[in-house]
């Protein structure tokens, strides 16, 4: 085999052991991924899955980073086309809705799990997922200040209070489908995050809104 053929293989048994990473990572948290669980599922010796990562740790960051693709593709991309500011922001929450409600991991979001798994500990696996966090809460603010500065977001909007809000949302979501099977839950996210999203009946606060000084 030729140097090129082996490193395109090499490299796709690598892509097959961070798939089959991410995917019981989600079931059973990155804790619960072990070399001989993957070794076995993936019909490979152990030597052989840790040879492509070095330690368990440097296994979990490169499910993470995959993870971190997924979502872009399912979460971020369909919404690109989309007009900056409101009209991406509902567009986001939509797919954002539709990657929760789909199972696009088999196990729920792999984030939401992670952050309960993760959000006490340091070290390099906590400090991936806290940036990947931050990133994505960058993203959302951006979009936020679009909407507010064009006059589709009322001035008083508290960015990070309708980030913190939708964040929410979501992970409730996550929960309620992984936890009771109720996939009436995307219909009331969708509810939740139109009312974010949208004005607010006369007299009535929109969330994320700032208080009325007195």
């Amino acid at each position: 085999m030729s140097p090129r053929h082996s490193a395109a293989e090499a490299n796709r048994t690598r892509d097959r052991i961070i798939e089959r990473s991410v995917d019981l990572a989600s079931l059973e948290g990155l804790e619960g991924l072990t070399i001989g669980r993957l070794a076995t599922d993936l019909g490979m010796s152990k030597s052989g899955v840790l040879g492509h990562f070095g330690t368990k740790e440097a296994l979990q960051v490169a499910a993470m980073r995959r993870a971190a693709e997924v979502f872009d593709r399912e979460v971020w991309r369909p919404a690109v086309a989309a007009a900056p500011g409101l009209p991406r922001l509902r567009a986001v929450c939509a797919a954002w809705i539709s990657y929760l409600e789909r199972d696009v991991f088999p196990g729920g979001c792999l984030f939401v799990s992670v952050t309960f798994e993760y959000d006490g500990r340091t070290g390099p696996v906590h400090a991936l997922i806290k940036r990947q966090f931050h990133v994505w809460a960058l993203r959302l603010t951006a979009e936020i200040r679009r909407a507010v500065h064009a006059g589709d977001l009322p001035a008083g909007t508290d960015p990070a209070q309708l980030v913190f809000e939708l964040y929410g949302v979501m992970m409730s979501l996550n929960h309620t489908i992984q936890l009771n099977g109720d996939r009436a839950a995307a219909a009331r996210a969708h509810r939740a995050t139109d009312r974010l999203l949208g004005f607010a009946p006369a007299g009535t606060p929109l969330a994320g809104a700032a208080p009325a000084q007195g």
